[in-house]
């Protein structure tokens, strides 16, 4: 079986952590979500709701959808289960979190992959570290990797080696101090791929040579205004090529979109994306995209 070596084709089977097994109640975030540095402190009951949103849009597209089990190792942030793993055509790579307080999700990620016969193909050791949500599939044997807080030059020599034979360029962006190492800057905070020639950035924190390699790729730049971008309106979830998933109120984007000839699907993420920074790419793990 061919997994998921694309951040656009359709999406077949996704890895997801509901807001239940990993906020766990009103308590449990009143004590922890100052310490994940969430924006404010989310409310249990509206985040599930919002939830029950989010998931019956991807109901609707996504044929098999798995769900990462309560865990008492791992906090508030497990909800993003788009961090712990990467997955390629073969299998998964095993990452571990620049953020300290993540990393214990790796492990658990590993054991639920095993259980669910999922192929593992390599795994991050010694001192590196790296987030799924730098780790973008520009193509199919294109690989672009942000080197920024959470990822490392050791996890970069460390996925060059594991992803030899999967690609053919594997490319290394330099990412911005921008708000700091507590606010966390990934590649996809500022890129969403959703379809071979149809991207949305931010480009005022891009690389210039990046942003040129794209534009030199053909592809067409949506650009989202400063206000949607705090918004999480550059974190564009594509179900299918130019199907796209996006956190309400982020009226320009949605708009270039559509007018790029894109479907677009809103949920309302205010307490499971906007309060711990984590659209809707994050809130997701697609291990099969099939084109």
């Amino acid at each position: 079986m061919n997994y998921s070596n694309s951040m656009f084709n359709r999406m077949e089977h996704v890895i997801l952590k509901h807001p239940r097994d990993a906020f766990l109640s009103q308590e449990h975030l009143k004590n922890e979500w100052k310490k994940y540095n969430y924006v404010e402190e989310p409310n249990f009951e509206v985040s599930l709701i919002e939830y029950g949103e989010f998931l019956y849009v991807l109901k609707k597209h996504v044929p098999r959808i798995d769900y990462l089990p309560a865990c008492e190792e791992t906090g508030l942030d497990s909800l993003y289960a788009h961090d712990p793993v990467k997955f390629t055509k073969e299998g998964a790579i095993i990452l571990k979190s620049g953020k300290l307080l993540r990393q214990p999700e790796a492990e658990g990620y590993k054991k639920f992959l095993i259980e669910k016969d999922i192929p593992i193909i390599g795994e991050l050791t010694g001192n590196a570290v790296a987030d799924g949500g730098d780790i973008i599939w520009l193509d199919e044997r294109t690989l672009v990797v942000g080197r920024g807080y959470r990822t490392n030059d050791e996890a970069i020599r460390q996925l060059k080696e594991i992803t030899a034979d999967l690609v053919d360029e594997f490319i290394v962006v330099q990412l911005p101090h921008d708000q700091g190492e507590e606010e966390c800057l990934h590649l996809m905070s500022f890129i969403s791929i959703v379809d071979h020639d149809l991207a949305v950035v931010y480009s005022r924190l891009m690389p210039v040579f990046f942003r040129q390699l794209l534009q030199k790729r053909n592809f067409k730049l949506i650009e989202v205004p400063e206000n949607e971008y705090h918004n999480l309106g550059c974190n564009v979830l594509a179900l299918a090529p130019r199907v796209c998933l996006i956190s309400s109120g982020n009226t320009s984007t949605k708009k270039q979109l559509e007018e790029a000839g894109a479907t677009v699907y809103e949920y309302k993420g205010n307490e499971i994306s906007f309060k711990g920074t984590g659209g809707p790419t994050c809130l997701t793990s697609p291990v099969v995209r099939t084109n």
